[in-house]
C-alpha cells in the first residue's frame, strides 16, 4: 500500500471517530478507547496544522514572498498564523457539541491565555516537552469527569521557529526546528 494511501485511510478512519464522537456517546464506537478516539482526533488536527503551515503560511509567506502571516491578520490583509487558524477550529468544535475541546497551550506562550490552567495540563506540557510522546490523565473540572490528552506540538517549520523566536512578548527565543514549542490539550467528556 502506497503512504500516501495509508495517510488518506487513516485520515478518513479519524474522520468517522469524529464524527461518531460528534453524533452520539463519546466513549463510544463500539469498543473504542478513549485515548484511541483521542489519538484519532488529534491525528486529524495535527495534521490539518501541519499542513497550512508548511503548504500555506511557510510557502507564501517565506519562500514565494506573496503574502504574509500576522497576528492582526485583518488589519494587515495578511494570513491568520498556523495557533490562529487552530483556535479557530477549536472555537468553532466548542460552539457544535460539548462532548470534546482541544486548544493549544504552551510552558511559554506567545499569548498569556494559552497558558496551563489546570494541573493536569501544567503536568502534561512537562511531560510532552520532556518526552516527546502523548501524555494522558483522567481529571475533574466542574464536578465534571475528563479524559485529558497532551500531545507535544512540535516546530515543523521555519514559520514557526521565527514567529515565536522574533515575537515581543514570546518568553522564549531560541526553539529550532523539531523543538517542542507547547503542546495540543484534547479533553474528552466521561460522563
Amino acid at each position: 500500500m502506497k503512504t500516501g494511501t495509508k495517510v488518506w485511510g487513516r485520515a478518513l478512519a479519524a474522520g468517522a471517530v469524529m464524527a461518531a464522537a460528534t453524533a452520539g456517546g463519546v466513549a463510544a464506537a463500539d469498543g473504542v478507547s478513549y485515548q484511541e478516539l483521542a489519538d484519532a482526533l488529534h491525528t486529524v488536527m495535527e495534521s490539518d496544522r501541519t499542513v497550512y503551515t508548511r503548504t500555506v503560511v511557510n510557502r507564501l509567506q517565506n519562500e514565494e514572498k506573496v503574502i504574509k502571516a500576522s497576528e492582526h491578520w485583518k488589519d494587515d490583509k495578511a494570513l491568520p498564523l498556523p495557533a490562529q487558524m487552530f483556535r479557530f477550529g477549536a472555537e468553532m468544535a466548542a460552539e457544535k457539541q460539548k462532548k470534546f475541546t482541544y486548544s493549544l497551550l504552551s510552558e511559554w506562550p506567545v499569548n498569556k491565555q494559552n497558558a496551563p490552567r489546570t494541573p493536569v495540563e501544567t503536568e502534561g506540557l512537562k511531560a510532552v516537552a520532556s518526552t516527546k510522546k502523548p501524555f494522558y490523565k483522567e481529571e475533574t473540572i466542574g464536578g465534571r469527569k475528563y479524559f485529558t490528552a497532551v500531545y507535544p506540538d512540535v516546530a515543523v517549520s521555519p514559520a514557526c521557529v521565527s514567529c515565536h523566536n522574533e515575537h515581543k512578548d514570546s518568553p522564549r527565543t531560541n526553539f529550532k526546528l523539531g523543538d517542542v514549542m507547547g503542546g495540543v490539550v484534547l479533553r474528552i467528556a466521561m460522563q
